[in-house]
């Protein structure tokens, strides 16, 4: 089977049990539990009104500007899945307007994470699927491939594989790995705990600052007087 033009099957998928956790956390503290070490790159923003995203990736990895191989991936996903695109940046041709969109929604896709740009953006602001993008423009995509599907793909760092979980809000996209989504999910929740009981401290005015001083004096800071 060629390289750079090939369809394989996703082996594994994020549970939907899990996909359910996960979408009650704000991305911002997952990525925390992550060591900070992963993002999908701040040119990825949200072309949709609101709401947040929770999802196995289906992954697809185009040539810029063409859409042949996102097309199929609509064709093949499975409810619930976040199809993933990377075409390298490129925001000169769109990957998909309100056609596909529309398209997508009857097929049950959750959302869309792509590495290119889209058109028909009032579509997608007025519909709310979840599609997070890297910008926009009226000129149309070519269909010509080549292109590959569930293979693993990075976005600005970011490797995604074929069911890993994707994860999106307000704050930027983010991929957690299968192999580990018991693990991060475990240390998300104990943030999310120890973030309410701050929050509480902050609201009763007994809140502990003396740690700002600490580290202050431990990286040799000089203070007045």
């Amino acid at each position: 089977m060629p390289i750079g033009f090939r369809i394989l099957e996703r082996k594994r998928s994020a549970p939907a049990d899990i996909v359910a956790k996960y979408a009650k956390l704000p991305v911002a503290n997952v990525s925390d539990s992550m060591a900070r070490l992963t993002a999908g790159g701040d040119r990825l923003r949200k072309m949709h009104r609101d709401g947040s995203l929770a999802g196995p990736a289906l992954t697809v990895k185009a040539r810029p500007g063409d859409n042949l191989m996102l097309h199929k991936a609509i064709d093949m996903a499975q409810p619930g899945d976040v199809i993933v695109c990377d075409a390298g940046g490129d925001v000169t041709n769109s990957l998909m307007g309100e056609l596909m969109l529309a398209y997508a929604i009857k097929r049950g896709v959750a959302g869309f994470i792509l590495n290119g740009a889209i058109r028909d953006v009032d579509n997608f602001v007025s519909t709310n699927l979840p599609v997070w993008a890297a910008g926009v423009t009226h000129r149309g995509p070519y269909k010509d491939g080549p292109g590959e599907i569930n293979v693993p793909i990075a976005i600005d760092g970011m490797v995604i594989e074929p069911g890993d979980l994707i994860v999106a809000d307000s704050d930027g996209v983010l991929c957690v790995p299968f192999d580990q989504l018991d693990d991060v999910y475990d240390k998300t929740v104990a943030k999310q705990d120890a973030e309410t009981r701050q929050m509480a401290a902050i609201e009763a005015g007994t809140n502990d600052r003396a740690w700002v001083d600490a580290a202050l004096r431990r990286l040799g800071c000089e203070f007045p007087g």
